[in-house]
């Protein structure tokens, strides 16, 4: 078998993989395969190399490049003589994932925070008042008990997020493991990984 047939070989499979895996970002197969593409792609591409690669239509691929942009997974880079823009993978797949939930988790959660509080008050109101029936009161406070339970956890949430913009995160959870030789040559690695 050629040198060049193993490196397609294994570029597929972690392509597959990863792009299999790209829903977690809420980024569509299209972008996923984008994504792979510069991944493995040695130089900066345009947006017309990324089409006539992948043959999708420009539209799309403007769609994939936008969704990657935002979610900082790619970015422009300027080289001298091209006037085309050009885009290459962010090679930091740690803050990419900070990036992630800073970025689509905190507006999320703070928006179910302040509905549930918006909801909190009103149901608060609703039991205060002389004029409610037991039953709706009872009622309320079940939702009131659930309600508060959802802060908590929006707020341990919220918190989390904030360890990973302070990086505070890493005082736990280090970037690198040390890994033995044999486990990376078993394809494991970390005892919490299964080679497959």
């Amino acid at each position: 078998m050629r040198t060049n047939d193993v490196i397609d070989r294994a570029r597929s499979k972690v392509i597959e993989a990863v792009s299999h895996n790209m829903n977690l970002y809420g980024i569509t197969p299209s972008a996923s395969r984008l994504y792979s593409l510069l991944a493995f792609t040695e130089k900066p591409l345009t947006l017309d190399e990324m089409k006539d690669e992948l043959g999708m239509s420009k539209t799309s691929m403007s769609i994939a490049v936008r969704t990657l942009l935002d979610l900082n997974m790619v970015e422009k880079v300027w080289r001298k003589g091209v006037r085309k823009d050009l885009y290459v993978i962010n090679d930091e797949p740690y803050q990419r994932f900070f990036d992630y939930f800073l970025f689509k988790w905190r507006p999320a959660i703070n928006m179910n925070a302040k509905a549930t509080k918006q909801a909190i008050t009103e149901l608060q109101a609703l039991c205060d008042n002389p004029d409610t029936s037991n039953e709706d009161r009872q009622k309320a406070q079940t939702d009131l008990t659930k309600l508060r339970n959802w802060l908590h956890y929006y707020d341990w949430i919220d918190r989390l997020i904030d360890s990973f913009e302070t990086k505070e995160i890493l005082d736990f959870i280090p970037l690198h493991e040390e890994l033995d030789e044999e486990a990376v040559q078993d394809g494991v690695g970390t005892d919490n990984l299964n080679n497959e």
